[in-house]
């Protein structure tokens, strides 16, 4: 089944981060189950599909092979946003409270940002870790703002404000929280740098 080589691309995407967590989020993955229900292709598949074939990161490939049993949703704090800035984000959470894997205190799973776009400077009560799958961003994280590329980790600790702008391609990444990982704690931050965008077409 083409699930069991991408979680196991993605195990070993995290052995690297050298975190407790990282180390939890492995052994969850090792246990999980080893295939998905087949699912609806998202607006965003053809866009998706596109980005991953540029990649050389292990990741991209095993998820391009899994693509089809993969559930792709709207930004899951939508309702904390416009919806321009909510349309800016697709995601397919793997591992967490509720998810096709179940874990009480980590979450997890893909995000997908369309090209030429800019999410807002952000915080929540998880820690999270990021790992760029293929496309690249400028990224904000609290004062640090530089090119990320693919293969690269960014870890951001509890309350820290981050944002993402996109070139041409968009990014899909990796995500993982971990701590206290509450969605309520959600927000978004006064940012200088946000503008109107138009609302997407076709999103997830």
């Amino acid at each position: 089944m083409p699930i069991t080589p991408l979680l196991a691309s993605i195990a070993a995407a995290y052995t690297a981060e050298g975190r407790p967590a990282a180390d939890l989020t492995v052994q969850a993955l090792d246990a999980a189950p080893d295939a998905f229900p087949r699912q609806p292709a998202c607006a965003y598949d053809g866009a998706i599909r596109s980005l991953l074939a540029t990649s050389a990161h292990p990741v991209a490939a095993a998820l391009l092979a899994a693509q089809q049993h993969i559930a792709w949703d709207m930004n899951p704090v939508a309702d904390r946003s416009d919806s321009a800035i909510a349309a800016l984000i697709t995601v397919a959470p793997l591992l967490g409270p509720g998810g096709p894997i179940p874990a009480a205190d980590l979450r997890l799973g893909f995000c997908y940002m369309r090209p030429d776009a800019y999410y807002p400077l952000h915080n929540h009560d998880a820690d999270e870790t990021y790992v760029i799958v293929a496309g690249e961003a400028l990224w904000t994280a609290g004062t640090d703002t530089r090119q990320r590329r693919t293969g690269d980790m960014i870890h951001h600790p509890s309350l820290l404000p981050h944002a993402f702008r996109t070139g041409p391609a968009g990014f899909l990444a990796l995500w993982r929280w971990s701590g206290d990982i509450n969605t309520q704690s959600y927000a978004f931050l006064s940012d200088p740098d946000a503008a109107p965008l138009p609302l997407a077409a076709g999103a997830c």
